[in-house]
C-alpha cells in the first residue's frame, strides 16, 4: 500500500518501512559512513568513532539482513571481509541527506525544547 496524503499514514504502508530502517540508532550512520564505496569494519568504526565493536557488528548483520549493505569475504590469510551498500542501501542515503539538513536547520530549536521539558517536568 502506498501513502497518500490524503487518507494520511497508515499501520501498514510502505513508508513504515523506510522509517523502520532509519530509525535504529547506528543505521543511518553505517549507511553514510559507505556511502563512498567498500569498508572494512575496522575502517567502519575508526571513521564512525563512538561504536563498539559489538554494535558495528549488530548493525551490518541487520543492515545485511535488509539488503541495505553486502558483505564480501575475501579467502586470504588473515580473511579480509568489506561491507559495501547495495542499491537499496544507496537509496536511502537521499532522506539521510534530507534528514541531515533538516537537522542542521532545526536540532538547536530541538534541544532547546527537550531541555526546557526537562525544567518543567513534562
Amino acid at each position: 500500500m502506498t501513502i497518500s496524503m490524503e487518507r494520511g499514514y497508515i499501520a501498514d504502508c510502505q513508508a513504515r518501512l523506510g522509517f523502520d530502517l532509519l530509525s535504529g540508532t547506528w543505521n543511518s550512520v553505517v549507511l553514510y559512513a559507505l556511502r563512498d564505496g567498500p569498508l572494512r569494519p575496522g575502517e567502519l568504526r575508526e571513521l564512525i568513532g563512538g561504536i563498539s565493536h559489538k554494535v558495528l557488528t549488530e548493525t551490518l548483520r541487520r543492515l545485511e539482513r535488509n539488503g541495505l549493505v553486502a558483505r564480501r569475504r575475501y579467502a586470504e590469510a588473515p580473511p579480509r571481509v568489506e561491507y559495501e551498500l547495495t542499491a537499496p542501501g544507496r537509496g536511502l542515503l537521499e532522506p539521510i541527506l534530507a534528514l541531515g539538513r533538516w537537522a542542521e536547520l532545526y536540532a538547536d530549536e530541538v534541544v532547546g525544547a527537550q531541555e526546557r521539558a526537562l525544567v518543567s517536568g513534562r
